[in-house]
Formats: structure tokens, C-alpha cells, sequence
């Protein structure tokens, strides 16, 4: 069975862990109608999507 020798220290598991973050997500204001939403995404409020009707507005 293997068992560790040494007992891990914090900053030795932080380095292993460097690369385990949250991304930040990419959310741009829309020009038309000045709300926040995901850029490459549908607006839901309005229906556009790359300044083309896609969906029916939401009311």
C-alpha cells in the first residue's frame, strides 16, 4: 500500500493546484440596447443575435 512519507505542505499542494481557477466570463455591453449579456450568445430581452431577429421578444 502506498502512503505518503512526508506530510504535504500547503504551498507544495498550492503549486500542484495552479492551474485549478475559475475563468472569468466575457460579458459585453450590447450597443443597441445597453444591457450586460455573453458575447457570442443570443439576447434573450430583445431576440437579436448578430443584429438579425432570431426569437420573438420577451414581454
Amino acid at each position: 500500500m502506498a502512503v505518503p512519507k512526508r506530510k504535504t505542505s500547503p504551498s507544495r499542494s498550492g503549486k500542484r493546484r495552479s492551474h485549478i481557477k475559475f475563468s472569468s466570463k466575457n460579458i459585453i455591453e450590447d450597443k443597441k440596447s445597453g444591457e450586460y449579456r455573453l458575447s457570442h450568445h443570443l439576447d434573450l430581452k430583445t431576440g437579436t443575435y448578430k443584429g438579425r431577429q432570431v426569437l420573438d421578444p420577451k414581454e
